[in-house]
């Protein structure tokens, strides 16, 4: 091998998970470009996300911006994330309002049939 190639790897790091978690690789700006392949139709389609229009307060938006700034996150996903928890408490709690009627149903069923 020649010197170039013998310096070149000398100074490569293993593509390991650790040093992907730990920042030695994937950081550099200096290999940073922006991809012309994937259009915002693409991610939201892998992402399945659908763009919307709301009307909110501002103060409801400074908000969630300072709670999403405190979180390390935009607003945006930080408003993605709270509807997401609300709308899964939601249907456990429909669920379990659902269950209970059942269960109900099934008893008084039951009784009229020992009765």
């Amino acid at each position: 091998m020649s010197k170039q190639t013998d310096k070149q790897a000398k100074n490569l790091i293993a593509s390991t998970d650790e040093a992907w978690d730990n920042r030695e690789l994937g950081c550099s700006e200096a290999h940073v470009k922006v991809s012309d392949d994937i259009t915002e139709e693409l991610i939201n389609d892998a992402l399945e996300l659908q763009p919307i229009s709301i009307r909110l307060n501002r103060s409801l938006i400074e908000d969630l911006k300072m709670i999403a700034e405190l979180n390390g996150l935009g607003y945006q996903p930080l408003i993605r994330q709270v509807l997401n928890r609300f709308a899964d408490c939601e249907k456990k709690r429909i669920l379990a309002e659902f269950h209970s009627r059942e269960m109900k149903k099934a008893k008084a069923s039951q009784r009229k049939k020992v009765a």
